[in-house]
């Protein structure tokens, strides 16, 4: 066990666990931080998408020593106070959601997609590995769009 000293959503936090526990794990059964869903565990279906210093990851095979010193960001850490970001409010707009599992990390994933291509192209979008077993796709590339054109009028 060591001291893994690192930001969750603008807070500082300090938890004692071995280097190599997933980050997922701290986040959820140590800090309570429910948002970053645990789906498969192995980096497949990416429900736990979160950001590591503005960075797309996935915690459930992200070793929480990575996080030391970093800032990362989960679903919970993207509004500004009660204005939703854009594509939180897309997602809503566009009544993207069936059962909600994978949407945190839909919307993350989404998000990221978004800060590297202001813009995307339906292909774009398609590279988003997430996975909804409802199938939620079309409402899903339609929020992304626009997400994308909220963002170009800001």
């Amino acid at each position: 066990m060591a001291e893994q000293k690192f930001v969750v959503n603008g807070v500082a936090v300090s938890v004692d666990l071995p280097g190599d526990m997933p980050l997922l794990w701290a986040l959820r059964d140590e800090l309570g931080v429910r948002g970053p869903k645990y789906g498969c565990g192995i980096g497949v279906c990416h429900a736990c998408t979160s950001h590591l210093d503005g960075e797309e990851v996935l915690p459930c095979v992200t070793p929480v020593s990575d996080a030391v010193d970093k800032e990362v960001t989960t679903i919970e850490g993207l509004a500004d106070g009660d204005v939703l970001h854009p594509v939180q409010q897309a997602w809503i707009d566009e009544d993207v959601s069936q059962c909600g599992y994978c949407q945190p990390g839909q919307i993350m994933a989404a998000v990221a997609l978004l800060k590297r291509i202001p813009d995307p192209t339906d292909e774009d979008i398609d590279t988003i590995e997430n996975v909804c077993r409802c199938g939620t796709y079309p409402r899903i590339r339609r929020a992304i769009k626009a997400a994308a054109k909220a963002m170009s009028q800001r």
